[in-house]
């Protein structure tokens, strides 16, 4: 199976039946980790699971532990990027490796920018516009 590169997570769930409703819950780990951010919109796909007997040495099997991954980018760091969304104040939101996410001020959705990263946090990073590329560059 061929597995894009914008996979966020991938987990096991039981669709449970909720007021007429089909209901897939997401681990508060993938969210705490970075990987997922609360009011984002996600695809999400359906497999059918491995057998039962399948499944019970899957559960026997003991989880690796979870440590939460580095940010991909650093301070100083120069990257251009292209502005995907703009956030709830005005500032501009670019995504980068596992969809980690970097805000940019003075920004608009759809530009073109090269970025200096200026604060690196676990689940986010900041940075500031070096200069504005144009779209055929």
């Amino acid at each position: 199976m061929e597995i894009p590169d914008q996979l966020r997570c991938l987990f096991s769930v039981t669709l449970e039946e909720r007021d007429g409703s089909y209901v897939v819950e997401v681990p508060e780990q993938e969210v705490q980790l970075g990987d997922l951010q609360d009011g984002e919109t996600y695809r999400v796909a359906l497999f059918e699971a491995p057998s039962t007997d399948e499944a019970d040495e899957t559960e026997r099997k003991p989880l690796p532990e979870q440590r939460p991954q580095t940010p991909p980018v650093e301070e100083g760091e120069q990257r251009t990027v292209k502005i995907e969304d703009i956030g709830e104040q005005g500032d501009g939101i670019t995504r980068v490796e596992r969809g980690f996410v970097v805000i940019v001020p003075d920004t608009e959705q759809g530009e073109r920018v090269t970025v200096e990263i200026t604060d690196v946090r676990q689940n986010v990073a900041f940075a500031e516009v070096v200069e504005r590329v144009s779209y055929y560059d």
